[in-house]
């Protein structure tokens, strides 16, 4: 297993305005990310969701405001200290060729190595954990470059499980997934949460999942919250219309009893006519 971690720390974002080349995409944000919860950030594409997500994961300086980490500013800690309480799995990273997937796990334990102390039983310990969590084991020793998208994935969500933090930051985990292993992928990550009492924030497309696996969502709104809470809370059709622009209806989802969004497209519409 991996460890269950004993010390929960504290993510949250004070006063926070963040942007890229003068433009200006999170403004003066609130935000404080529940412990031990998962947290799903949904918006539509461009709102600052993963401008959001970056922030708090240190990799975006602020303009103005403050991420802390417990009560400490985030942008005043040391790389590896941060690195050892927050992961953080970007959109679309990028490794060096010919690199396995072993080896890209084997970078999740980067913080915990330094001249005093190199690899250990434990690192190796918790890279295998990693890679049989996700299902990778087989394809350890396999080029990332020889496999196919959602392999590549779960290759990355390994080396963030590997890292073995407290809070881990995930920008559409996903991505490049069939719904089978989007499941999967989710399943997994709750689980995080429910056994090993992890702090996650995703950003997800898929409002239904985010509805189903998130404990606390925040809808996200042209860099601004609009609405932040329980599913039960959040989901509604006001929100889905001021955030996505998009007629719909909520119901309860079948199987979890979650909100669950139908959309009104124009097919629904004319045939209604």
């Amino acid at each position: 297993m991996l460890s269950n971690t004993q010390t929960h720390h504290q993510l949250s974002a004070n006063n926070l305005t963040l942007g890229y080349d003068g433009t200006t995409i999170i403004k003066n944000l609130d935000l404080t990310i529940p412990t031990r919860k998962i947290t799903a950030l949904v918006g539509a594409n461009g709102c600052g969701k993963s401008t959001l997500l970056r922030g708090l994961a240190r990799l975006l300086k602020p303009s103005k405001g403050t991420v802390y980490l417990d009560a400490a500013d985030a942008f005043k800690l040391s790389t590896k200290e941060v690195a050892k309480k927050l992961g953080i799995l970007t959109q679309g990273p990028v490794a060096p060729e010919g690199l396995t997937v072993r080896d890209l796990v084997a970078c999740g334990r980067y913080p915990y190595q330094n001249w005093l102390q190199q690899w250990t039983k434990e690192d190796e310990r918790l890279v295998e954990i990693a890679l049989e969590t996700t299902g990778m084991k087989e394809l350890a020793e396999r080029e990332l470059d020889t496999l196919s998208g959602g392999q590549r994935q779960r290759a990355w969500i390994a080396m963030a499980l590997a890292q073995d933090t407290d809070i881990l930051l995930l920008d559409e985990p996903t991505t490049f997934l069939d719904l089978a292993h989007q499941i999967e992928v989710l399943d997994l990550l709750w689980e995080l949460t429910q056994n090993h009492g992890r702090t996650l924030v995703m950003v997800l497309h898929d409002l239904n999942q985010a509805c189903r696996y998130a404990d606390y969502l925040v809808a996200v709104k042209e860099g601004n919250v609009f609405s932040q809470g329980t599913p039960e809370d959040v989901m509604n059709e006001t929100m889905v219309l001021e955030v996505f622009g998009l007629e719909c209806r909520i119901v309860d989802d079948p199987v979890a009893l979650t909100p669950m969004c139908i959309p009104l497209g124009r097919k629904v519409k004319i045939s209604n006519t």
